[in-house]
């Protein structure tokens, strides 16, 4: 009977816990705003991300607060990754959609990336990605082999994400004569690049992102995508080369995990680091919400944003298992993504 009586007191403590943290997180963000930004320039698919959830994710979190966007482009958004983490408010009144990499990018580039990405306050990620290389439809690219022959010139938003080190690594791998331009402000940028035959291509495109931001190029065959660049195929593009088909040993397989599982979690929304538990755990239900909001859905589905949800306490155990690699997987990791 004691037993019973002390489970019960353990729950109702609980219950008015979570009751007491949630009125507490109500009056905080009452009438309050709550900036999300964007890592990246306008017009690309992580402005399209943040723009998205802010039409939505204000009316789920207590105290109904005004989500407003913002950008803050620069160095494959490390500019926004150093404010979320040392000059933000660490009150739960900002966070941001930022590279993928984030977790990856103090293990190659520690004198840029200087945050520790295990102390970020995670949210969650609207989706999982499978990544690309496409290349413009006048180039005289149609598949891998023909960067065998020739060298294509690729633009990229930086050295330190997707766009600059996943080229890399295929150059590595296959010896493809890859050229990497680096410092587009965003994909927007890249693409523009593309159309007026500045560069000839992008590598490290998400494809949920060319599908729903490029789907006229797609219909209009106006680009040809040659490979992908994931731990795992698109179930849509199977007779489309994926980059680990070219490992040539354990090693190689290893560093490219370690770079291409990122993608687990491709939009992640974070909080600076010490954002109250309440206020987190606030934000963290609220995502969740969103992501079963049917207006939500139906925005999405007409931006045709690809929507496989990502809980924060799921991207918690991929930046875990980034930090597992030993330093002989990172240390291939960055000779393989090296540019030149």
């Amino acid at each position: 009977m004691k037993s019973i009586i002390h489970v019960t007191a353990l729950i109702c403590a609980s219950a008015f816990a979570f009751g007491s943290q949630a009125n507490d997180a109500q009056d905080f963000y009452k009438g309050k705003n709550v900036t999300v930004i964007a890592g990246y320039a306008p017009g690309g698919g992580y402005d399209t991300t943040v723009r998205l959830l802010t039409r939505h994710m204000g009316k789920h979190i207590p105290g109904t607060p005004l989500l407003v966007p913002q950008n803050m482009p620069g160095a494959g958004s490390i500019s926004a990754i150093l404010y979320l983490y040392s000059a933000a408010p660490k009150d739960g009144s900002v966070a941001g959609i930022v590279s993928r990499a984030y977790a990856i990018e103090p293990l190659f580039a520690p004198d840029k990336a200087r945050y520790d990405p295990k102390r970020f306050s995670t949210i969650g990620s609207t989706s999982r990605e499978v990544s690309v290389g496409a290349v413009w439809h006048t180039t005289p690219f149609n598949s891998l082999s023909d960067l065998q022959e020739r060298q294509i010139v690729l633009g990229a938003t930086s050295g330190v994400d997707d766009t600059g080190r996943f080229p890399m690594v295929l150059k590595e791998l296959t010896g493809a004569k890859i050229k990497v331009v680096t410092g587009y402000p965003g994909g927007n940028n890249i693409l523009m690049a593309m159309e007026t035959s500045e560069v000839e291509g992008r590598f490290g495109w998400s494809w949920g992102s060319v599908k729903s931001r490029s789907r006229q190029w797609l219909d209009e065959k106006k680009i040809w995508v040659i490979v992908q660049m994931a731990l795992e195929k698109a179930s849509d593009l199977p007779d489309v080369p994926n980059i680990m088909d070219f490992a040539r040993n354990d090693l190689d397989r290893k560093a490219m995990e370690l770079l291409f599982i990122p993608q687990a979690a491709a939009w992640p929304l974070i909080a600076p680091p010490g954002v109250p538990q309440d206020r987190l755990n606030a934000l963290r239900r609220a995502f969740e919400a969103t992501m079963r909001d049917k207006d939500f859905a139906a925005d999405a589905a007409r931006l045709q944003v690809e929507v496989d949800p990502v809980t924060g306490e799921e991207m918690d155990r991929i930046v875990a298992r980034t930090a597992a690699f030993d330093q002989q997987v990172v240390d291939h990791a960055q000779k393989l993504t090296k540019l030149d």
